[in-house]
């Protein structure tokens, strides 16, 4: 990766004190969202301003690289591993989001919601003011200019739980909040349709004996017959009040699908059949599905594969879910080995269309007059690297 120039500093997007300097990229293959062109790109006051084919003289030498939109990422649990980064061991939130966001950067990402979840299990090892902790961290970041990234809030809100309105409502007049997500991640449905992946996870995450995981699957269900429908309700109508989109989480069945269309969902994340992708996808949803899941070829927990879903035609977005470094690396991969989908196509997953499907239109094609939001890509075998990226013309990494 090239080095940063000295005395340059991220972009603070609520505290700009000085004009951007214009900046030309060239010798570069531009990857726009429907075809890839040698040439040039210029940048001006932290916008595109022009896009040619051919290179010139005094500008970036961009070596014959990749030059791509800033990736934009919907739906990153990646936060909490820096927060809480062993049993028992809490970060300064501060610095915990610095190391997030400096991952998230020199993965290509210059947009992400960063996932925080609403609605704990009774013996969680995080509960809502952490939350609350991480999104005021997030805040100061950004207020601060020490963020490589411009971060927004995505609350992953599980519905079953009896504290999930509650912690939602520790986000009221949050303005970084622009997603909300309705989970439930109660055994025998959605996600966990199998038991036996289900008892796997739990087995392996929490070492529960098979008496114990037969006691916490019923206390499971009842939470749910409790919880899930008046929450989902409480949820939506909150959401629509405060102008946050809505996602579903783990649609699995037609009726699902048909619930999310009465709620005007936007983002249909992570379908676990084919059947509830396609009817989110034709009902106008962004499917999302996960990076990794492309990367590794399969779901974690056994359900339908990503690539399959774009086989089909029916997978809108990427998101890299717990692994920051495969949202730029699936995209190339689909490109390679789904035929029917380009470069230009796959890329538009992780840039174009998550942004387009949360309201910010400004970002994510390179087109005259969005946002110069950039990453140097090469690649080498079949791993890319990040060589340089760029936030409205501000190098951040």
């Amino acid at each position: 990766m090239s080095d940063v120039l000295v005395g340059e500093a991220p972009h603070q997007t609520s505290t700009m004190v000085e004009p951007h300097t214009p900046m030309t990229f060239t010798n570069a293959k531009l990857i726009l969202p429907d075809q890839v062109v040698e040439g040039t790109l210029a940048v001006d006051k932290g916008k595109i301003s022009d896009l040619s084919s051919g290179n010139v003289s005094h500008a970036l030498d961009c070596e014959g690289d990749y030059l791509i939109p800033g990736l934009v990422e919907l739906h990153t649990d990646h936060l909490e591993n820096h927060y809480k980064p062993r049993p028992g061991v809490t970060w300064n939130a501060v610095s915990a989001v610095q190391a997030h966001d400096a991952q998230i950067a020199c993965s290509g990402i210059t947009t992400v919601f960063d996932a925080l979840r609403v609605g704990m299990e009774d013996d969680a090892d995080l509960t809502a003011k952490d939350m609350r902790a991480m999104a005021d961290a997030i805040e100061i970041g950004q207020q601060e200019g020490r963020l490589r990234a411009d971060h927004y809030i995505h609350l992953r809100c599980e519905v079953s739980a009896d504290n999930c309105v509650e912690g939602f409502d520790l986000f009221n007049d949050d303005p970084r909040v622009r997603l909300a997500s309705l989970m439930d991640h109660t055994p025998g449905q959605r996600q966990f349709t199998s038991l036996e992946q289900f008892e796997l996870y739990y087995k392996t995450k929490k070492g529960f004996s098979e008496e114990r995981l037969q006691e916490f699957m019923q206390q499971m269900k009842a939470r749910a017959e409790r919880n899930s429908d008046k929450n989902r309700s409480a949820i939506a109508e909150r959401a629509k009040a405060a102008g946050i989109m809505l996602a579903s989480h783990d649609d699995a069945t037609l009726a699902h699908v048909e619930e999310a269309v009465q709620f005007g969902i936007n983002v249909a994340e992570f379908p676990t059949t084919l059947e509830a992708a396609k009817a989110s996808h034709e009902a106008g949803m962004a499917v999302l599905m996960g990076a990794p899941n492309v990367v590794r070829g399969k779901s974690h927990s056994g359900n339908i594969s990503a690539r399959e879903l774009a086989e089909a035609g029916y997978l809108d977005v990427l998101s890299s879910d717990y692994v920051p470094v495969s949202l730029l690396q699936a995209s190339f991969l689909l490109a390679q080995q789904i035929e029917g989908i380009s470069l230009p196509d796959a890329l538009q997953k992780v840039t174009k269309i998550p942004a387009e499907a949360v309201g910010l239109a400004d970002r994510g094609a390179l087109e005259v007059g969005r946002r110069a939001d950039l990453v140097q890509v090469r690649m080498v075998g079949d791993v890319p690297i990040v060589r340089g990226v760029w936030r409205e013309g501000y190098r951040v990494a």
